[in-house]
């Protein structure tokens, strides 16, 4: 820990405790009696920095600020720890690289310039946190940043959008009138919950399917968050409606010790079998994602219940393997 950092680290511990002794300094900085008292000097000497023995305390402490005199106390520049540098040489590796189709390009070329500023004199140069980690996003659809940035301010000052939206599983394009309520990131995309006055209904539209978003000056209607939860929440995935059922799925023992860390849902409830199998329930409205993930895990994933659900995974699995001209 070099000097700077040490002088830092005084600050902060002083600035959360009313007084702290002098052996607690030396333990948590790890330092002897004379480089303390050095640092102690530097500290009220050069940046005049508030600091006195309180005898009665028995301990090192700020003044307050009332009591304070003379010239103004402030630390140098912005630094950071060996810990908080090697964080932000991720954080500006991450937003280097994030795919979000351009989402936040513009928003986000200001702060990384600031941040190589920063990190310039890192002993972990950018260049080697950009070799040492890798991202690589599967998945996530380009879309447009003005409309995304018309959804989003549109939703925090409460007013409606009029939007063309392309509906994909129809191939459908129809305008809508809509009250945004809440923008959700699943799985590398976009969706807005928004209450749509051409359905009357709440619905869930994917931001990188809006062809065109303008903004109205009409007050957004408000729904209540208990009711999004119900609606669009309560169920699997992004897609909504209000008549949930639970899907009871097992999983091979191989593949148990995968999936008991997975989160499928906030609501599920999973258990190990007897036998080194893993059973997890996920409730569920529309069954079209949910069947997506059942199918990937192929043969180390049984549907159990419900009987619906089970028949339509086996209709997707028997319908794949015609594909191929193989029969079950």
């Amino acid at each position: 820990m070099n000097n700077m950092e040490r002088i830092y680290q005084i600050d902060q511990i002083l600035g959360a405790r009313h007084c702290v002794t002098r052996k607690e300094l030396q333990e948590r900085l790890g330092v002897s009696w004379a480089t303390l008292k050095r640092d102690l000097a530097y500290m009220r000497d050069r940046l005049n920095a508030p600091i006195r023995f309180d005898r009665n305390l028995g301990g090192y402490r700020f003044e307050k600020a009332g009591q304070r005199v003379g010239a103004h106390y402030e630390l140098p520049g912005l630094w950071f720890s060996a810990e908080e540098i090697h964080a932000l040489l991720t954080m500006h590796h991450l937003l280097s690289n994030l795919d979000t189709g351009g989402l936040l390009g513009p928003q986000i070329r200001p702060l990384l310039a600031r941040l190589t500023g920063l990190l310039g004199s890192a002993d972990n140069p950018a260049e080697e946190v950009q070799r040492r980690i890798r991202i690589q996003t599967v998945g996530a659809r380009e879309l447009h940043l003005d409309h995304f940035q018309s959804v989003g301010s549109a939703l925090l000052r409460r007013k409606r959008l009029l939007i063309r939206y392309h509906a994909r599983g129809t191939d459908e394009v129809t305008e809508r009138e809509v009250s945004p309520q809440r923008l959700n990131h699943h799985r590398g995309n976009w969706y807005l919950d928004a209450w749509c006055h051409l359905r009357d209904g709440l619905r869930a539209f994917s931001v990188d399917a809006i062809e065109h978003a303008e903004i109205l000056d009409t007050r957004a209607l408000d729904v209540a968050d208990e009711r999004l939860d119900e609606v669009l929440g309560s169920g699997y995935g992004v897609f909504s409606g209000e008549r949930i059922a639970w899907a009871v799925l097992r999983f091979t023992p191989e593949r148990a010790r995968w999936v008991a860390s997975e989160r499928w849902h906030a609501d599920q409830e999973g258990a190990f079998l007897a036998d080194g199998r893993y059973e997890l329930r996920v409730p569920y409205a529309d069954d079209r994602e949910l069947i997506m993930d059942i199918m990937k895990y192929g043969s180390d994933c049984e549907v159990i219940g419900p009987e619906a659900l089970r028949a339509r995974v086996a209709a997707e699995f028997a319908a794949g393997l015609a594909r191929y001209g193989t029969s079950a």
